[in-house]
């Protein structure tokens, strides 16, 4: 599948995947990740034209200041479909992305032909004494950090315990793709800024509360039963319940086998994805 690599002039920029005029697909990564954390997904959509843009102050569009939140996210990617001149798409938003997604239905429903959640989208609650730094684990902690070269980043990356069963050549271009500077000081292309600021919407805002109580019948929201650390989940089966019964128009689907990272980038996981959001893009299908 062809893949290539562009910017919209002074904002994003993003990657693509598959031919332009065939169904599109707008794919939203997670708080500290970056466009190609959806290669898996997007070849295993053939048929479709997969959007991913690097959000602001990560991969290649780490120099956007802010401001830091959905609502700033929601017009960037406004702005990535007014610059290809696509009318509407599919979206799907993994983790943190889930929660741009549902602002960006918010804001533009026109633009929305459906929205699809992955491991993401409902408010999380922190148990008393854990912060947000706590639950992103190394991934909040590697934005402090600085690397000798990409062998070391790779190491530090195959070591994390969501992936050190799991590497495969996508999560290897993903995370060199995330290494910049200059060595002996590289480092994360996620601005640690972006991720603290960003983070205060997964908690619940009005914008992502309205989303949901308007999701429309059949939303999917994908789950893994493992988490960030390739344990306790991102949400438990007791709070899934929950949100089960608070919002009838959203159904869940667990993927089994797979944690927080893998249910994207993993070969089961990104299939489940990919399928999910085929049937959403072609409703009659």
């Amino acid at each position: 599948m062809n893949y290539w690599l562009s910017r919209v002039p002074g904002s994003l920029a993003f990657g693509e995947w598959g031919d332009p005029g065939s169904p599109a697909v707008l794919a939203i990564h997670g708080i500290t990740a970056n466009h190609l954390a959806w290669a898996a997904v997007a070849r295993a959509l053939p048929g479709f034209h997969v959007i991913a843009p690097d959000l602001r102050g990560r991969g290649g569009s780490r120099d956007l200041g802010g401001p830091y939140c959905m609502d700033a996210h929601a017009a960037d990617l406004a702005a990535v479909l007014d610059h290809l001149g696509v009318p509407s798409a599919t979206v799907v938003g993994h983790s943190m992305g889930a929660f741009a997604a549902l602002v960006f239905g918010l804001r533009h429903p026109g633009r929305t032909a459906a929205t699809v959640l992955v491991d993401g989208g409902l408010p999380l609650v922190l148990p008393p004494g854990v912060g947000v730094n706590d639950t992103l684990g190394p991934a909040a902690e590697r934005l402090t950090m600085e690397f000798a070269d990409r062998t070391a980043y790779r190491a530090l990356w195959k070591a994390h315990p969501a992936l050190a069963g799991a590497w495969n050549a996508d999560i290897e271009a993903y995370v060199d793709y995330d290494l910049v500077g200059e060595a002996p000081r590289l480092h994360s292309s996620a601005s640690y800024e972006a991720m603290a600021l960003d983070s205060a919407d997964l908690f619940g805002t009005d914008a992502v509360d309205a989303a949901l109580a308007a999701l429309p019948a059949g939303t999917p929201l994908l789950t893994a039963p493992r988490g960030l650390l390739d344990a306790d989940p991102l949400y438990s089966p007791e709070a899934l319940a929950q949100w089960r019964a608070r919002l009838p128009g959203l159904v869940v689907s667990g993927v089994p086998d797979v944690n927080h990272y893998t249910i994207v980038m993993g070969r089961r996981g990104a299939a489940a994805v990919a399928a999910a959001v085929a049937v959403a893009g072609r409703p009659e299908g």
